[in-house]
């Protein structure tokens, strides 16, 4: 619920002081926030193309991805605590993805950055939430975390 209320307050803060597309510099030159919606699937994929019940199939398709999550978060055992701090970030930042999906037809994405000639995609907080815990589930994968068992030979 923190992600969901982390994502929201800052969302409906930038749909109430910019118009679509608009926004301010806040560092010249590397992060600009700027309005902007996805009406696609993740990194703005599908973004472009149009069909029946978009919103309505993306939005399905998100919540069955945050069920299967929860069903895989519970059978986790407490010493995976990267891992389920992980799917406690994904799942708060699809919920509240899902959320502007369901109630606005599109996700806010605000947090503009760039350097030079390269253009990162816009995302918002629970895109970044999303990101970090994907990144904690790898490092688990990876062995990162885990106690260390002393074996004896």
């Amino acid at each position: 619920m923190l992600i969901v209320i982390v994502h929201q307050t800052p969302n409906a803060t930038v749909r109430s002081d910019f118009a679509h597309n608009e926004g301010t510099t806040v560092i010249p030159g590397f992060f600009d926030l700027t309005r902007v919606h996805n009406t696609g699937a993740a990194f703005g994929m599908l973004n472009g193309v149009e069909f029946p019940y978009k919103t309505a199939v993306l939005s399905l398709v998100a919540a069955a991805a945050l069920v299967g999550l929860g069903v895989f978060a519970a059978g986790l055992p407490a010493a995976q605590w990267l891992s389920r701090w992980g799917i406690a970030l994904i799942l708060g930042g699809a919920a509240g993805n899902l959320i502007d999906r369901v109630t606005l037809g599109y996700v806010t994405d605000f947090v503009d950055l760039y350097w030079q000639g390269w253009h990162f995609w816009a995302f918002n907080v629970a895109d970044a939430a999303i990101t970090v815990g994907v990144a904690l589930m790898l490092l688990e994968m990876l062995g990162i975390g885990r106690e260390r068992v002393s074996r004896t030979v």
